[in-house]
């Protein structure tokens, strides 16, 4: 595992607060993006099966700009979505590793040239291609708390590139 260079920690009481947490951090990615044009960042989505990674992911997505459904990539293993900055498109990649049963499975569909475009890979069970993935920039971690729709949301970034998208997150919040 990466060394972690910043850490925040949110706790969401429901599911508002989980869908307002997305709504800064992807203000803070677009802002990145805005900045770099040709910039890509890699995030991972971890937690336990019925976390939130997908209710998380869409809140993301949808607060990017994207006006259609997010659905999960379960299935489909992988979700594209078009979006943009007042200077440039962009591409969200939304994976979903959790059938994959070899790590290297996802090269083998086609993936790791996602990694390298300008946007962003969102990657759902990163564990489940262990070792082949390229290294996150970002990683958040969704832990259920004791009410329903609770959740402990902790973002690490391990790349200057994540660092400086939680940096810009932490100045938004504290606001």
């Amino acid at each position: 595992m990466a060394k972690t260079l910043e850490t925040l920690k949110q706790h969401c009481r429901q599911e508002a607060d989980t869908a307002c947490l997305a709504k800064h951090l992807a203000a803070s990615i677009s802002g990145f993006i805005e900045q770099n044009p040709l910039g890509h960042l890699n995030i991972s989505l971890v937690g336990n099966l019925g976390a939130g990674k997908t209710t998380f992911a869409r809140h993301l997505i949808q607060s990017m700009g994207h006006l259609g459904k997010v659905k999960s990539p379960t299935y489909t293993l992988c979700e594209p979505y078009s979006l943009k900055t007042k200077r440039s498109a962009y591409t969200a990649h939304h994976f979903d590793l959790y059938r994959m049963r070899e790590p290297l499975e996802w090269q083998e569909v086609g993936f790791a040239e996602y990694f390298d475009i300008p946007g962003f890979c969102l990657v759902e069970w990163p564990e489940k291609a262990e070792g082949s993935l390229p290294p996150f920039d970002l990683e958040i971690e969704l832990m259920a708390g004791t009410d329903e729709n609770e959740r402990i949301i902790t973002i690490n970034a391990f790349l200057n590139d994540g660092l400086y998208v939680l940096n810009h997150l932490k100045k938004t919040l504290s606001k």
